[in-house]
């Protein structure tokens, strides 16, 4: 492998452009994360071949904003068989998740989403954060988070990273650098 310090200067990156997942229906979509979020609706770009593969393909691209300078989009895809999702990973793994200001906006956003009949679970406490989620209806797992750490416990997490992620490398058991992390949360429930 080549020493990339040698090929050529890391990109600067100014933030993600936007995250695509799939949908079933992008006007179902559209109006669901409007509805239920508050996201702006940014844009559409609909083709009948992929532009980068030169395929003959149709689909709908919907772009949604998700605050901050950050893009949701979704491509309706429908000459393509109905989607699904990884059957073997569990379904809290692969989620979307956005940042809430307060623990008011999250509660909020909880009466506003189980107004609208979604099954939500939480507030879970992470220690560092809190969440709530729910699927919008695509089967897609939406969480909504607020920050609840302090500057100084994100410094101890940040300090210790690197040392959990050759821990973990190595044994594939959770390393215990932030314990404190987990007692706290079992603290505050």
């Amino acid at each position: 492998m080549a020493d990339l310090d040698q090929v050529a200067k890391a990109p600067a990156l100014n933030g993600i452009h936007h995250v695509a997942y799939r949908c079933r229906d992008a006007k179902e979509t559209v109006n669901f994360y409007r509805r239920v979020l508050g996201m702006g609706f940014q844009l559409a770009i609909a083709e009948d071949e992929v532009p980068s593969t030169g395929e003959p393909d149709p689909y709908m691209h919907v772009f949604l904003d998700a605050g901050r300078g950050n893009v949701l989009a979704f491509f309706e895809l429908p000459t393509k068989e109905a989607m699904g999702r990884d059957e073997k990973t569990p379904l809290w793994v692969q989620h979307i998740a956005f940042d809430v200001p307060t623990m008011d906006d999250l509660m909020a956003a909880k009466s506003r989403a189980e107004a609208e009949g979604l099954e939500v679970l939480g507030p879970t406490n992470h220690g560092i954060f809190k969440s709530i989620y729910f699927f919008d209806p695509n089967g897609h797992r939406v969480e909504l988070a607020c920050q609840t750490g302090t500057a100084e416990e994100m410094k101890k997490l940040k300090d210790v990273a690197d040392i959990m992620l050759d821990e973990w490398a190595e044994t594939k058991k959770a390393p215990r650098h932030a314990a404190w992390l987990h007692e706290k949360a079992r603290d505050e429930h």
